[in-house]
């Protein structure tokens, strides 16, 4: 007996040959002839694991059979489609028997059918966390998944056992590592607590006087150290014992640089520049300049000592000067008003100083010609006799004859833009000619002599205290700025309407202008600046 839906066609041995051949004809017919909805539905009957024998009718209503994918006969409990009849299910893959407990319930027996697609990988689920799972399937004959018995695993208790061994490890090694931060803590605390104890330039006490003789002031060191010959400067081991042997005392100005301290030696107080590590350029070319033969001039600050202290956490730059209470042009004329008289003091200290920077003395131990690069109020102090001497000469360049040829630091500072000269604003300043450079300090010192004017009292009128272009620029001025009101308006500082009533200041007026033109080669010398800063004093009885 024909089981249901075996198509009458895959029986060849009770047909003839050309009944066979018929069969087939009429079937390759039929499939041409079924209509799309036959098709779909076959489709989606495969779909849901059933798979029915229809018997397709020709327009003549004649059966026809169709062939029909492989269909496998499963058992089926709790997995059993709408249309199951008597725990039975067709499927075009796989029967299946499954046991599952999920969060420790009992176990449930599950058995069906599993379509062709995807079989594979479902008969290959273990479950999850959560669930416990096996699953069994087989196709080699119908109802084959009533001889399966899948059994469950026993349970892994030694899983939970790693995970506490693992909870354990991870307590154990944050226990550890905070333990750990607490003692680096601490110990950074203590560290930090010992170097704010300690003064924070600590220049020692040392008592070697193996070099300076008991009783020797600064100044007789630095008249022995002329009258030796050198004119360069006191010896190197005599420098080092004197830095050794400052005390600091007191901050009394910061800057780009660096800070500047008052310290004592042997009672006398000195001026000490502290250098940021960053600028150790800035510190060998002041220290090179300071130490260059014939550099001593009672209008360029005095040079007592340099040094280079190591810590080992940090490095110490020390360059030891001259202390002068006044500090700076630019503090000593914000409170000071001045006369006539102390006027030109200053103006002609002050181009005297810049004078012997610029000349160069010839001889077997000559001096070359220098040039500031950085002149403003700032870098100017002001003695206790109310003249002026040059300080900051880390960005001066030498000109060296013999070859012809400027000496320009290795270093990445540039001047103050407020006080720079026309050409270094442009950038059109010829760097291998020296003559340029000496050109560009004359135009700052022409603004430095417009600073002292507004200071100086007559006929009982007097400017308050500003910076050159303070009223064209901003505080802190860019490129930009300057050089559009330098170069391109070509504008300079104003004068003030009283001027022009005294005679002094008319003068000093007009030193001004022949200083800061805007033709480096129409500039006024320093030279020049001076002889005639000394016939003003002459004409008016006032001694220099």
């Amino acid at each position: 007996m024909l089981r249901p839906g075996r198509p009458v066609c895959h029986l060849p041995r009770l047909l003839s040959p050309p009944l066979l051949l018929l069969c087939r004809l009429l079937v390759l017919a039929s499939l041409l002839s079924v209509s799309e909805a036959n098709v779909l539905d076959t489709m989606l009957l495969r779909s849901s694991g059933k798979v029915k024998t229809d018997l397709g009718k020709e327009d003549s209503g004649s059966p026809v059979p169709i062939v029909p994918e492989r269909v496998l006969w499963c058992h089926c409990y709790h997995h059993c489609p709408e249309d199951a009849v008597n725990n039975t299910c067709r499927t075009d893959g796989y029967c299946f028997t499954m046991v599952e407990e999920e969060d420790g319930g009992p176990p449930v027996h599950t058995s069906g059918c599993l379509g062709l697609v995807g079989s594979e990988f479902q008969c290959r689920d273990t479950g999850n966390a959560r669930l416990r799972r096996i699953l069994e399937c087989c196709t080699d004959q119908d109802y084959c998944n009533r001889d399966l018995h899948p059994t469950l695993p026993p349970l892994n208790t030694s899983g939970y056992v790693d995970s506490s061994v693992h909870y354990m490890a991870l307590l154990i090694s944050i226990t550890a590592c905070c333990f750990i931060l607490v003692l680096i803590l601490v110990f950074c605390y203590f560290r930090y607590r010992r170097q704010v104890s300690r003064p924070r330039y600590s220049i020692g006490l040392e008592q070697d006087d193996t070099f300076i003789p008991p009783g020797d002031s600064l100044r007789d060191l630095i008249d022995q150290s002329q009258s030796s010959g050198s004119g360069s400067g006191l010896p190197l081991l005599v420098q080092r014992t004197i830095a050794k042997q400052i005390q600091m005392v007191k901050q009394i100005g910061k800057g780009r640089y660096g800070e500047v301290w008052m310290g004592r030696w042997r009672g006398e107080r000195v001026a000490v520049k502290v250098f940021f590590t960053t600028e150790e350029a800035s510190w060998f070319r002041e220290t090179e300049i300071y130490q260059t033969v014939l550099m001593r001039h009672d209008n360029i600050l005095g040079f007592i000592a340099a040094d280079i202290k190591g810590t080992g956490s940090w490095t110490q730059l020390y360059l030891i000067t001259d202390y002068h209470e006044n500090g700076s042009l630019y503090d000593y004329l914000k409170s000071t008003t001045l006369d006539t008289k102390s006027l030109l003091r200053l103006a002609y200290s002050s181009v005297s100083g810049l004078c012997h920077l610029h000349t160069e003395i010839f001889g077997t131990q000559g001096k070359p010609a220098i040039a500031h690069r950085d002149l403003k109020s700032k870098n100017i102090l002001v003695k206790k006799n109310g003249t002026c001497c040059i300080a900051d000469l880390g960005l001066a360049v030498k000109f060296i004859s013999d070859t012809n040829e400027v000496d320009i630091p290795p270093n990445t500072r540039v001047g103050t833009k407020r006080y720079m000269a026309p050409e270094v604003l442009d950038e059109s300043l010829n760097r291998n000619h020296f003559q340029s450079y000496i050109m560009a300090d004359m135009y700052s010192f022409g603004l430095i002599l417009w600073e002292m004017v507004r200071r100086c009292v007559s006929g009982g009128i007097v400017e308050e205290y500003q910076l050159p272009y303070h009223d064209q620029v901003p505080c802190d001025p860019s490129y930009e700025d300057m050089r559009e009101v330098v170069c391109i308006k070509r504008q300079r500082p104003s004068f003030a309407n009283r001027w022009s009533s005294d005679e002094c200041l008319r003068q000093m007026g007009k030193l001004m202008m022949e200083s800061w033109a805007h033709n480096p080669a129409s500039r006024l010398t320093a030279l020049r600046v001076k002889k005639t800063l000394a016939k003003m004093s002459e004409s008016q009885d006032i001694k220099l």
